[in-house]
This record gives structure tokens, sequence and C-alpha cells, in this order.
């Protein structure tokens, strides 16, 4: 209900907490935003926004707004940013939700670099998402698989791959999304082949999934 609620949640968790706690939120900016601008936080563009200007120092700045947020509130996850391309428009939960820097994987991966340093210097880790690609969709996997075999292409890829290059990439988020292309079986979610196949083995990404 406002920053101080939520300071004092966190606190209180942490307190009765064995292990030091992982705290996560969806604060990616625009639309996706759980700490809204009404109950007193700090609100932050879009990912469309952000891209459509694509000034690396800009998003770095506002990032920062955030990320200096989460860190007085005791959160230090942020399961943010997107690095889907903005392949198909009408999306519902990428294109038309402005969730996405740009269709241009450099653009995407210059913005996603300076909202992930921007976090990093306060001390909040980041979560890339959502591989192996979300932006083809034409459907909502909050709602359960959606087929993008006939959509999805290997450039959704390149985010990851110039960001786990890069040392950029704390932790993975996969989608629900079934390619027949990279398993006839399962989404990627479940799917060895999508998980260890691509992401662990081609790509050479060992950390969280």
């Amino acid at each position: 209900s406002s920053p101080d609620q939520v300071h004092k949640l966190v606190a209180s968790l942490k307190v009765h907490g064995a292990l030091p706690l992982i705290v996560a939120v969806d604060q990616e900016g625009g639309r996706v935003a759980r700490l809204k601008r009404k109950q007193g936080f700090p609100p932050m563009p879009s990912a469309r926004v952000l891209g459509a200007r694509d000034d690396s120092l800009y998003t770095e700045r506002v990032a920062d707004v955030t990320a200096k947020m989460l860190f007085d509130l005791g959160i230090n996850l942020n399961l943010a940013p997107v690095v889907d391309l903005d392949r198909n428009p009408e999306n519902p939960v990428i294109g038309r939700a402005d969730r996405s820097f740009s269709s241009n994987a450099a653009v995407v991966v210059r913005q996603a670099r300076s909202f992930i340093k921007a976090h990093r210097e306060r001390g909040v880790r980041c979560v890339l998402k959502h591989f192996p690609g979300h932006g083809s969709s034409s459907g909502d996997t909050h709602n359960g698989a959606v087929d993008v075999t006939s959509l999805w292409s290997t450039e959704e890829l390149a985010p990851y791959g110039a960001l786990i290059e890069s040392g950029d990439a704390e932790a993975v988020m996969t989608a629900h999304i079934f390619n027949a292309r990279l398993d006839n079986s399962f989404p990627a979610t479940l799917s060895k082949q999508t998980i260890t196949g691509i992401l662990r083995e081609r790509l050479g990404f060992n950390g969280v999934v």
C-alpha cells in the first residue's frame, strides 16, 4: 500500500528467514510495475519508450531510480529486463504491452545492459526474460503454452547470446513457449533440449534458470 509498508514487510520477512532471502518483484517499467505510482513509488518509462530513445545513459539514469527504490525497500531481485524482440506488434503480452525495447537485437542488448548496470551498482540482481523468445507469439503464456513453431526465429536468441558473453546475464526466466523445431514434446520451460541444449550448452549460460 506504500513504500513504508513494503519496507516493513520485507524487513519482517528477513528477520524470520533462516537463510538470506531472495525477495523478487516485477518492476520492468511502464505497465508492468507491481509497485505503482499511485501507491507512492517512482514510475519508470516502458521498455518501448526507452528503446525508441535508445540513449544508454538516459536508460541507466532512469533504471537507477528503480534500482535505488528496490534496494531501499530490501528487494534484491528484479524480474526484468525483458529482452524479447518486438517481432509481432499485435502480441498481447509483449508488443501491445510496450514491454520490448525494440525489434532490433542490438538496441535490445544496449538497453538491457544499461538497465542491468544500474541495478548491479545498487546491489540488485536482474533476470532476463522470456527465453527462448516471446516476442513473436500471438498468444498469452499466462493462460497456457503458446505454439510459436511457425513464428519464432533464431534471431530471438541474439540478446541472450550477447548478454551471456559479456557477463551481464545473472539469471534467465523461461517462457511457456512451444516450438516443435526446438522440442516436439515440451514447451521451453520443461524442455531439456531448450534449456540444457541451447541455453546452457550452445550459449554457455551457467547461472540460475
